[in-house]
């Protein structure tokens, strides 16, 4: 059964139906010149957090971001992942704290609430954690397969990810909902005895340097 596909889809139709209700029920807003005043909007990752009960991934991560213009948001990311990675004779896991810093800026907006719309942005990113690799393959004499093992360790690994989404505010509340791809780049990352690393918590698995991550997160404006 492939869970991941499922909790996209149904996180998909709800955020599609609060949208087409929010935009019935919101009021207008005031047409004067937008006017800078301190706000934050905290939230939560959920469709990594649910997706989280039925893989072997457990990742929980949630941001704070602020207006910092009519269309300039800043935001931060914080979370932790912890993963295994079981292909092509590999036998890793890794856990540990990731962090990503950067912003997005709103490329549409909708007339009656300006906090709703779709946005485009980039993010700088590192993550720090301890990785511990059971089986590495190797050749051995005749060409036989061999296998590996290597003490854990600690390492870091740095990317730089673009963000692509959209916010939508739930009704009249100060909750919302943002669904956003965030397309990733591995920049740099320690190596153990010159192993690249299959796993990067918070950038995900890959034996290359490009990766996807999604997220549907619910926030809360103050």
């Amino acid at each position: 059964m492939k869970v991941r596909p499922i909790f996209i889809c149904a996180f998909s139709i709800l955020g599609v139906s609060v949208f087409s209700q929010s935009q019935t029920e919101a009021k207008k807003q005031d047409s004067a010149k937008w006017k800078y005043t301190p706000d934050f909007t905290v939230g939560v990752d959920v469709l990594n957090l649910g997706i989280s009960i039925f893989e072997d991934r457990q990742l929980m991560q949630g941001f704070i971001s602020s207006r910092i213009s009519r269309r300039v948001h800043a935001v931060v990311d914080i979370g932790y992942d912890k993963n295994i990675y079981k292909k092509n004779g590999y036998d890793a896991s890794a856990d540990g704290l990731f962090a990503k810093l950067g912003g997005f800026y709103m490329l549409s907006m909708d007339p009656e609430n300006e906090l709703n719309g779709f946005y485009g942005g980039v993010k700088l990113a590192g993550s720090f954690y301890n990785q511990e690799y059971k089986a590495v393959p190797v050749r051995g004499m005749n060409s036989e397969g061999v296998s590996l093992s290597f003490d854990p360790s600690t390492q870091s690994s740095y990317w730089i990810e673009a963000v692509v989404g959209a916010r939508v505010q739930v009704f009249s509340s100060n909750f919302f909902i943002d669904v956003n791809a965030q397309p990733r780049y591995l920049v740099f990352t320690t190596k153990q005895e010159e192993i690249k690393p299959m796993i990067v918590p918070g950038f995900g698995k890959s034996s290359g340097s490009f990766n996807m991550g999604f997220s549907w997160s619910i926030s809360y404006k103050f």
